[in-house]
């Protein structure tokens, strides 16, 4: 599933190129997980202003209204002037003056939404609960800190579930908290001061890290232009079970939380 990172280098990929490109037409293929909120024909003339990401989706800017994409369990955007003819599982493509934006989804979970601005009803059922942003400058220790000593769960839900901090999810939270030396199954509101913000830093710096290696890719992803990522293999933690800790040489273990796997050290990461 492409995390923050994911779409961050997606976005990163193609803003650039299409900004201030003029709608020609928009092609929907099958229904994907919400409906567009909008006649497809009465976007064409409209510009791209700005492409910015917020969480896991992607914002475009318009000169009348905002387009709200997430990429769902498996999707992924291509854009170029000369993109191989639509397949079974694109299902929608936005032609502009300067080339072609294209969603392929094979599950079909992800989501193109019009809304009249970030301010509307629409987005703000998307947007409205969604936590700080951990590579802004929004993502305030205190606040952290603050958060984590309301919740009883462990830390690691606690971080997948995004209303504290959005886009740490299963790959990342893994390894920011075996930068941190914080088991995952430790309560979020027995973390001290000083171990919050060890864990603010260490999300901030693997997010960082995942963006500048291209995310990662464990089974197709690939940004805008069709390049792969490879955080996959510069970690920690992750993916290691019953292989030699980088750090202390103890095997790194694996268990099961909330129906994900989580790695860890068992000496490194301290409960």
């Amino acid at each position: 599933m492409p995390e923050l990172p994911e779409v961050e280098v997606t976005r990163l990929s193609f803003a650039g190129l299409i900004a201030g490109a003029r709608i020609e037409s928009i092609r929907m293929g099958k229904p994907l997980r919400w409906p567009l909120y909008i006649d497809p024909a009465a976007l064409a003339g409209r510009s791209v202003l700005a492409v910015r990401r917020r969480g896991k989706y992607l914002l475009l800017d318009l000169s009348d209204g905002l387009l709200l994409i997430h990429l769902g369990m498996s999707g992924s955007l291509s854009f170029g002037q000369m993109l191989a003819p639509a397949g079974v599982h694109d299902h929608f493509s936005m032609h502009t003056n300067r080339g072609q934006l294209r969603l392929n989804d094979p599950r079909r979970f992800g989501a193109v939404v019009y809304a009249q601005g970030q301010d509307d009803p629409v987005a703000q059922k998307l947007l409205g609960k969604l936590g700080m942003e951990p590579l802004g400058t929004d993502f305030d220790v205190q606040l952290f800190h603050h958060g984590l000593l309301r919740r009883t769960s462990s830390i690691k839900q606690v971080l997948l579930a995004g209303e504290l901090v959005v886009g740490v999810g299963n790959i990342y939270a893994s390894e920011a908290l075996f930068h941190a030396g914080i088991r995952p199954t430790k309560r979020a509101s027995s973390l001290s001061r000083a171990r919050a913000e060890r864990l603010h830093q260490s999300i901030h710096q693997v997010l960082a890290r995942a963006v500048a290696a291209g995310g990662s890719t464990l089974r197709n992803f690939s940004n805008s232009q069709g390049q792969a990522g490879h955080f996959q293999t510069k970690t920690m933690v992750y993916a290691r079970e019953g292989q030699a800790c980088n750090v202390c040489g103890t095997n790194v273990r694996s268990i099961r939380q909330g129906q994900r796997s989580t790695f860890f050290c068992p000496v490194c990461q301290k409960p």
